[in-house]
């Protein structure tokens, strides 16, 4: 049987208000498989953000494992996660986090800047990522020349341009209206069934059930972990287009 991409073994993490030590995250123990798309659901406060922090090494536990790939990640150095993250973690946030001046060709390229590649060879690799999210035609638009559906594109573009183990959306749908929600949760999946392991952040119900398993998370503990059969998010964008 393969190694799980993902392991925790009593995952924890506190911060201090003050004095007071404040448990967010209590004794965490999981994994999650290559190949998967994991939905981590909870309501404010339940751990889920930490938990995702932790696994995207942005964070340091303070207690327990984590292992990436194989890797013991828990008590690596800073600058040993920050190359951690760039060589083998993509991102993607709920506000796209793109440069607003700069070309949606150049907005995917920037994490191959820590690689050592040639300008050329940064280029010729997030052109066949956009081409991948379907955005051949705007590698030389900026930001605000794209829509919402369009910026959250090149946002997985971004993620996906360093060859990632491991892709983490945080909320990837919440800036966005419901059918476009749809049209990024479809392109997900598909990059889901080429392979890519994503597990994203959601609070909404409706997004989970395009995963494949949720989590949730209550008071810094999983309370439910189950499989899910997936709804079909290209089939309801369909329906919903026609």
């Amino acid at each position: 049987m393969n190694a799980p991409l993902i392991r925790t073994a009593d995952l924890a993490k506190d911060y201090l208000l003050g004095d007071t030590r404040v448990p967010a995250l209590q004794g965490v123990s999981l994994e999650i498989a290559r190949g998967e798309f994991v939905a981590v659901m909870g309501p404010s406060g339940s751990g889920k953000s930490t938990f995702m922090n932790l696994l995207g090494c942005l964070d340091h536990p303070s207690g327990g494992e984590y292992w990436l790939d194989g890797e013991a990640v828990s008590r690596l150095s800073d600058d040993a996660l920050a190359g951690l993250r760039n060589r083998r973690i993509g991102f993607v946030f709920q506000h796209f986090n793109l440069l607003p001046r700069t070309s949606a060709l150049d907005n995917v390229a920037l994490p191959l800047l820590y690689r050592g590649l040639s300008t050329a060879a940064r280029h010729e690799r997030a052109a066949q990522r956009l081409a991948q999210v379907g955005l051949s035609e705007r590698i030389d638009h900026h930001p605000a020349q794209l829509s919402g559906g369009q910026q959250q594109r090149v946002a997985i573009a971004r993620a996906l341009v360093g060859d990632p183990a491991l892709v983490l959306a945080d909320e990837p749908t919440g800036a966005l209206d419901s059918r476009t929600g749809i049209e990024i949760m479809a392109l997900l999946q598909s990059l889901n069934r080429d392979g890519i392991t994503v597990v994203l952040v959601t609070h909404e119900r409706d997004i989970a059930a395009y995963a494949s398993r949720i989590i949730s998370f209550r008071d810094g503990r999983v309370v439910d972990d189950r499989t899910n059969a997936r709804r079909d998010a290209g089939a309801d964008f369909a329906a919903l287009s026609a």
